[in-house]
């Protein structure tokens, strides 16, 4: 009898995470299956919680709402940043994500909401803040040996050392 997975498992598994209005944000296909230990904090709770219980070979669909996934949206993460603190070899468009630091020197993804002549309003909100996730999960292995690595607590997303962006 094959066990059902719990905390502190490790397993791989495909899976596609879709944005409430069907667009595809991230996804396995075509990659090695995401490897990861339940309930590290690996990966945003939601996806977490929904492999719990499952099987190999076991497949599924579940929405995660916002306090599952990667939070609310916060007025309070956007922030002006005057137009002579950015290099002008940086081509500014509403909607491209550029790369900040924060006080502690680590990278936060902004994406630029407004540009005006005097500021360019940027948001450090998570890109998928605030959004009702859909994914669809397949179990692919279990009893699998946890990574020497860890990708660190709220999720992953450098894609480096087996890390996704869920």
């Amino acid at each position: 009898m094959t066990e059902t997975i719990k905390a502190g498992d490790t397993i791989s598994v495909d899976y596609t995470g879709k944005k409430q209005d069907g667009t595809i944000f991230d996804t396995s296909e075509g990659k090695t299956p995401l490897k990861f230990t339940v309930g590290a904090g690996m990966l945003i709770q939601g996806f977490d919680n929904a492999v719990l219980g499952m099987k190999p070979g076991e497949s599924k669909t579940v929405e995660v709402p916002p306090e599952e996934g990667y939070g609310p949206r916060h007025e309070d993460a956007i922030v002006n940043i005057p137009r002579e603190h950015i290099p002008e070899e940086i081509p500014l468009t509403e909607g491209i994500v550029l790369q900040l630091q924060d006080p502690q020197g680590k990278p936060v993804p902004a994406t630029v909401a407004e540009i005006t002549d005097e500021a360019v309003k940027m948001d450090i909100n998570h890109m998928l803040a605030g959004e009702t996730l859909t994914f669809d999960i397949t179990v692919r292995e279990t009893g699998l040996e946890p990574e020497a690595h860890d990708c660190g607590a709220g999720g992953c997303g450098s894609g480096e050392n087996g890390c996704s962006g869920c």
